[in-house]
């Protein structure tokens, strides 16, 4: 991912701005293109540090965030049966779907920084962010799924790729 180049191109005093621009409410912009660029970039970076992370370091041995094992626990109470090896985009993306992850993620409102933040989900466990193999997703929707994906091994694929073990 090309992000890095991006945000160079801002300079130091344009990135700060960009960093305080997107702690602002919602209800402070408009559809300003600029904020969706600054968006974008960030959930790009987010994506490309992930995928890093879990290709060079054991994901089973990862925590992700202070609630990691009250995430699974409730993802997995809600969503017993979703196959997070090979998510669909209905399975976040459907009136159905968005009505059982509406309240799931809710209830991390507080305990989950940033638990709303737009974020880049991998469809299919074993391979890159690609777009073809990317959703846009939440931050907790995120955090709900790969924290199930280290613990029942999906994200073992990939470690094992990238650091030929």
């Amino acid at each position: 991912m090309a992000t890095h180049s991006a945000l160079a191109s801002l300079g130091p005093e344009g990135a700060t701005s960009a960093a305080h621009a997107l702690s602002l409410p919602a209800d402070a912009y408009g559809n300003d293109p600029r904020l969706e660029a600054m968006w974008a970039i960030k959930a790009s970076e987010h994506a490309e540090v992930y995928f890093n992370l879990i290709s060079s370091v054991d994901p089973k041995f990862l925590k992700l965030t202070k609630v990691d094992d009250q995430l699974y626990t409730s993802f997995r109470e809600t969503f017993k049966d979703l196959d997070i090896k090979l998510l669909k985009t209905e399975d976040l993306k459907s009136v159905e779907a968005k009505e059982r992850w509406r309240p799931f993620c809710n209830q991390f409102e507080g305990i989950v920084e940033d638990f709303n933040y737009g974020t880049l989900l991998r469809l299919n466990s074993d391979k890159e962010y690609t777009e073809d193999n990317t959703i846009f997703a939440t931050r907790v929707q995120f955090y709900a799924i790969e924290i199930a994906r280290n613990r029942e091994g999906f994200n073992e694929t990939v470690f094992k790729s990238k650091s030929n073990r």
